[in-house]
């Protein structure tokens, strides 16, 4: 679900930022970086009070606001702050910034062994997201275009299909794995610092608190010397600004190589307008440079080749580069070079291989065997909760789709699920044998997701669990580079993007019924929020986890039922104003929302029937 989750973010952060107004500052920072501008005055816009309102808001609504760090706070707690106490707080943390120790947690890795996390108070996740929020639009407009990790509007699916692409339509079959041995817990703090800099941020009040960050406190263990704080807000960002410099040497070496000639050409590919350097390519493969792309995906980076002799050298400088230049070493166990041809190559939980078809080579993609051991111990794990009543049925719905919509972009991914259903099917049987049953009638949302579905169907505590094997491939997508958070033709691709319902929305949605509510009230949301495509009833607005309701047309009290056609998803604001009676709060939705008149004749009719008076247009 990594690409979904995405999607959901860079919608509700987008409607953020336009939200508080403060859409114009981070689209100047954006346009001032792309144009070498050195920024000595960040602080200000840090504490403005628009930015501290926002990174309240994006904390809000993030899962990890209920987490408590050292302190025994959440997000809750602030939020009983009236918001002048909010900004005052944050100002006067700011003004002399000392961060208070972090909570020391560990979760397991895919190879068994255990990450470590240190988790912030939640005071300084909002500090930490009032600083990412500023510095996220300069460096992005620096950050290399194929590098896909922990930014905007970009996903493991991009990474996938840049790899894909090279593979096929470049012919490159030679592969570098570099594997860095502890990245995160490696990277030189000063070094850092110093690319932050050379970045254009030299605001030297931001750069002290970025270094009072770094150094924060572990509790039970210390002061760390090195590293970037695995688990902080920032810590994501950090890291691409550590492996930037990395992205940009490997791409001078051949993509992005200067040439005295201006080879590059623009021409229509479709309908878009793309420089097209093949030209140059030609020119370049004339000299004795060697032919390399990398993809990057955080921490986790891939090297494409023409041969074997090139693939070797460049593996060579590459780990030379990463000690001399970032003090960072390659795992010798995991770092390698792969022949695609001969051997498969693993990417963020998949395994690729080149082998022919029709006269020529293609990658051929998997689940990687980790990611299956994976995905089958976390099923065996759910179904042994399913006894325990629909709401642990429901967890296991969504995970099955989690885990499908992820991995449906390996080609051969068909047979992976087999398998994968094969070894989980007789836990499912062997622990639910006493509740389990054949018969009952398939919901609306299985009918959506698995409309040609022949197989028997398996209901437990009278809901049908999802056929974890039944899955046909996607084909991934490549990111699309005018795609941009801070720019307003960027900003509209990105809307074009997202028309439609969320997968993530309806994953949210099954993973979390609600408790004392029927199971047809339950998969009626999934249905009326697919139906209403993913938008409010009244105001045509794209519904957000947090901020949208299911209203009943005909309240319970006056008979109204569970039933699809009584139901209506709406925005909070759109449903308190149904059922607000004071003139006073009335005017102030009505003001909030600027309905135009179909919009709020659809209101006085919703009014109506819950025996609510009509609203006189002013």
């Amino acid at each position: 679900m990594t690409d979904n989750n995405q999607k959901l973010k860079k919608k509700q952060k987008l409607r953020n930022n336009e939200y508080y107004d403060f859409q114009k500052e981070l689209d100047k920072l954006y346009a001032q970086s792309k144009n070498g501008y050195t920024f000595r005055k960040l602080y200000d816009l840090i504490i403005d009070e628009r930015n501290i309102k926002l990174a309240y808001r994006n904390i809000k609504k993030n899962h990890g606001s209920k987490t408590s760090g050292t302190n025994g706070s959440t997000i809750l707690d602030i939020g009983e702050k009236v918001p002048n106490r909010l900004i005052h707080y944050v100002r006067n943390r700011m003004a002399d910034f000392k961060p208070r120790s972090v909570r020391r947690v560990e979760i397991p890795k895919q190879d068994g062994t255990m990450r470590p996390l240190g988790i912030p108070t939640i005071e300084d996740r909002v500090i930490q997201q009032c600083v990412k929020q500023i510095l996220e639009p300069i460096c992005e407009a620096k950050f290399h275009h194929h590098s896909y990790g922990f930014r905007p509007n970009r996903s493991a699916n991009h990474a996938l299909s840049r790899a894909i692409s090279l593979v096929n339509k470049n012919k490159l079959h030679y592969v570098v794995d570099v594997d860095i041995k502890g990245f995160f817990d490696n990277v030189n703090q000063g070094k850092l610092l110093k690319q932050i800099w050379s970045l254009g941020i030299q605001d030297k009040k931001v750069i002290s608190i970025l270094s009072k960050m770094l150094k924060t406190e572990v509790k039970g263990i210390g002061v760390p010397n090195k590293g970037t704080p695995q688990g902080g807000i920032l810590s994501p960002l950090l890291s691409n600004i550590v492996l930037n410099e990395l992205d940009w040497w490997i791409s001078s070496q051949w993509e992005t190589f200067e040439t005295g000639k201006n080879y590059n050409r623009e021409r229509m590919i479709g309908k878009r307008l793309v420089f097209d350097q093949s030209a140059k390519y030609r020119a370049i493969k004339q000299t004795r440079l060697k032919e390399m792309f990398i993809v990057r995906y955080a921490d986790d980076f891939k090297i494409f080749c023409r041969n074997h002799k090139d693939a070797f050298i460049i593996f060579e400088a590459v780990k030379k580069w990463l000690k001399e230049r970032l003090g960072l070493e390659a795992s010798p166990e995991k770092s390698k070079v792969i022949n695609l041809r001969k051997k498969h190559s693993e990417f963020l939980g998949f395994k690729m291989k080149v082998v022919p078809k029709k006269q020529k080579f293609v990658a051929k993609t998997n689940m990687s065997d980790k990611a299956k051991k994976k995905a089958v111990s976390k099923l065996r794990e759910q179904i042994k909760q399913v006894e325990n009543g629909q709401k642990e049925v429901s967890k296991l719905n969504a995970m099955i789709v989690g885990i499908q919509n992820y991995y449906r972009y390996a080609t051969h991914i068909t047979v992976d699920f087999s398998k994968i259903g094969f070894s989980v099917r007789k836990t499912l049987y062997n622990r639910t044998k006493t509740i389990l049953s054949y018969k009952g009638a398939k919901s609306n949302t299985f009918k959506r997701l698995y409309p040609k579905f022949k197989g028997k169907v398996v209901f437990i505590h009278g809901i049908n669990v999802f056929p974890i094997d039944h899955i046909k491939t996607k084909h991934p997508t490549n990111f699309s580079q005018d795609i941009c958070s801070y720019t307003a033709l960027g900003r509209q691709k990105v809307h074009d993007q997202l028309k439609g319902y969320n997968q993530v929305i309806i994953y949210h949605l099954m993973k979390n019924p609600v408790p004392d509510q029927s199971v047809e009230y339950n998969d009626n949301r999934i249905s009326l929020y697919v139906g209403q495509l993913g938008q409010c009833g009244v105001t045509k607005v794209p519904l957000e986890i947090g901020d949208m309701e299911v209203h009943h047309k005909t309240p319970r009290s006056k008979g109204g039922s569970d039933e699809y056609k009584n139901l209506i998803f709406l925005k909070k604001d759109v449903h308190k104003l149904i059922h607000s009676t004071e003139e006073e709060t009335i005017q102030k939705y009505l003001q909030k929302l600027n309905l135009d008149s179909k919009a709020l004749d659809k209101i006085n009719k919703l009014r109506k029937l819950v025996g609510n008076d009509k609203i006189v247009a002013g």
